[in-house]
């Protein structure tokens, strides 16, 4: 497997495992329907566990840009490969959504709330403040990324393609994502991954969806930016540090 091949499946398994435990708690008639937060943060933190798992030996399991360029600014993975990262974790993050949207389309008929229609794909903050969302976004990634690059002893290996961020297990990694859901996810969502946001942002403006309401392209560039910047700044810190 390549590692274009395995961010695309390891990124489309996050996104499939997570936005369809969005699905299963805010949609109307699913089984799950309304059962919280807990639930929320424990489907993503076993959806970033099952991608490292399946994807982690033969790209080092990014599956987020700003861990691609966390890694990239702090020398640990090559610049010339940040595109073709970041192309394949679109493209994954996007083929998730879509099939969420699919498998899932009979309870998105079922909701009426628009909202709640859109929170299954991406973010959005419990209270809109730009500067304040932006800084959580930042330093939520901020924690996964330097987490991620204290973790593990990360190398590039001989042919410049996978680097050691697998080696760090997939438990450890799947355990920070939950800890961020837990302590900080509360106020913006904690998308901490541009892919995980503006794919299935893109998703949501292009499928058929009954009584969609706002794609929220305004509030679209903070879980973009802000997981750039917490990636970069968790690099330049670490980097520092040494």
């Amino acid at each position: 497997m390549t590692p274009f091949i395995a961010e695309v499946i390891g990124t489309f398994l996050l996104i499939f495992l997570g936005c369809g435990v969005n699905a299963n708690v805010s949609l109307q008639k699913t089984y799950a329907s309304g059962s919280g937060w807990m639930v929320i943060t424990t489907g993503w933190a076993f959806a970033v566990y099952t991608a490292v798992v399946v994807v982690g030996p033969y790209s080092g399991a990014h599956i987020n840009p700003a861990v691609t360029i966390g890694l990239a600014v702090a020398g640990e993975f090559p610049a010339s490969d940040i595109p073709s990262y970041l192309l394949a974790q679109m493209l994954g993050a996007m083929l998730g959504a879509f099939f969420v949207w699919l498998t899932h389309k009979a309870h998105f008929d079922a909701t009426p709330d628009g909202n709640s229609k859109r929170g299954v794909f991406c973010t959005a903050p419990a209270i809109p403040n730009t500067a304040l969302n932006l800084l959580m976004e930042t330093l939520g990634t901020f924690v996964l990324v330097f987490s991620v690059l204290y973790f593990t002893d990360a190398s590039i290996a001989k042919d410049n393609s996978i680097i050691g961020l697998g080696s760090l297990g997939a438990l450890p990694v799947a355990l920070i994502v939950w800890g961020i859901g837990l302590c900080l996810g509360g106020t913006t969502g904690y998308a901490i991954n541009p892919a995980r946001d503006l794919g299935p942002r893109i998703v949501h403006a292009l499928v058929p969806i009954k009584d969609r309401g706002s794609n929220g392209w305004g509030y679209s560039w903070i879980p973009v930016i802000g997981p750039i910047l917490g990636g970069a700044l968790a690099a330049i810190i670490a980097i520092a540090l040494q």
